[in-house]
């Protein structure tokens, strides 16, 4: 997801006698997703007091996160949209998850709290459609009799940039409306009907603070991290939920990663009376055939650190750590398809 390009810079650089298979000091580089990004500062700073590692994250956006991995510029890409196993044959591309977060709406209205007022998919998209332009327009009204909405303009604010967090809030809309499905359409880029355009997640949040009256959508950890009033949804058993670790693991509890090819799975509108609508994972990008493996096995073992003590982590922030039968999926995978020029398993 293009943001407000965010760098997470730590500035140790990993020591030889770390891994076993490199001979000097490695630097990871990696670039992408908004969506993880918390997560992932949070997993730096706790692996560089554990190991020293070094590690840089730029945060500007799946799309450009798919780019830059695409053009061999960083060790990894992360994208919060699935590649579908062609697109990753194409390039000669491997992607795994590493976490799964949700996102949610978030409005600028005086007097309602986080979670108070309630929407549904339907509703959503007819606000980013502009078809509802007031707040106290009859169908927002009916969903929430108990507040008080004032007769002003909705402003909308959208991502400007290439983004998963665009792609998750696309296909949750395009799943909800026909009609947004026909005029809009899911993706990491749309043709918005109108709206201010915000970089990245921050970009959002950042834009919803300033404009009384407006609505956006961001991952989850940038809502309760700026204090920002989140709507409650309405899911596929027709209930309201609010947004939350468990609610976001409640979707995950169908997914069936051994089942989906190159790991793509979309988590968007999942069945069961707990589940977020709008939950999905966010994807790390790597290159099947690895030019530099030392910088390759150096991300496998950031990855495979965080999978193993990150959990605490990501369950202060809400997000929901991968499955333990997920993770043995993903590392047979890189054992599997990640190998040096020589053909030979980068991580054993």
């Amino acid at each position: 997801m293009t943001g407000i390009a965010t760098s997470l810079t730590i500035a140790t650089a990993m020591t030889a006698s770390l891994f076993a298979t490199t001979s000097h000091a490695v630097d990871i580089t990696g670039a992408g997703a908004t969506f993880p990004y918390p997560i992932y500062a949070k997993w730096a700073e706790e692996y560089k007091k554990a190991t020293g590692t070094s590690m840089n994250y730029q945060s500007i956006g799946s799309g450009g996160g798919i780019k830059q991995i695409t053009a061999k510029t960083v060790d990894f890409g992360a994208s919060d949209m699935p590649l579908t196993p062609e697109a990753l044959a194409k390039d000669g591309l491997v992607q795994f998850p590493a976490i799964i977060g949700g996102v949610v709406l978030v409005v600028n209205l005086e007097g309602i709290k986080p979670g108070a007022m309630r929407l549904t998919g339907p509703v959503a998209a007819d606000i980013f459609l502009g078809k509802i332009k007031l707040w106290n327009d009859k169908a927002i009204a009916d969903l929430n009799p108990g507040l008080k909405l004032p007769a002003d303009p909705i402003t909308v604010v959208r991502r400007s940039d290439g983004s998963g967090t665009t792609f998750l809030f696309t296909d949750y809309l395009s799943k909800m409306s026909p009609d947004w499905k026909a005029k809009v359409g899911s993706g990491t880029a749309v043709a918005w009907p109108g709206g201010v355009g915000g970089k990245g997640n921050e970009g959002v949040s950042a834009y919803v603070q300033r404009i009384k009256g407006s609505i956006g959508y961001v991952e989850y950890a940038y809502a309760k991290k700026n204090n920002m009033t989140h709507t409650a949804l309405k899911n596929q058993a027709g209930n309201f939920i609010q947004p939350d670790d468990l609610t976001f693991q409640a979707a995950t509890a169908n997914a069936d990663w051994a089942k989906a090819p190159g790991f793509f799975l979309v988590l968007t509108d999942q069945p069961g009376k707990d589940s977020y609508p709008i939950s999905g994972a966010s994807f790390i990008l790597m290159h099947k055939s690895q030019d530099k493996p030392e910088n390759g096995l150096a991300v496998l073992k950031f990855f495979e650190w965080s999978f193993k003590n990150g959990g605490k982590a990501a369950a202060a922030m809400d997000y929901v750590p991968m499955p333990e039968a997920a993770v043995k999926l993903v590392q047979t995978m890189w054992k599997n398809d990640i190998k040096n020029s020589a053909g030979q398993a980068v991580f054993k």
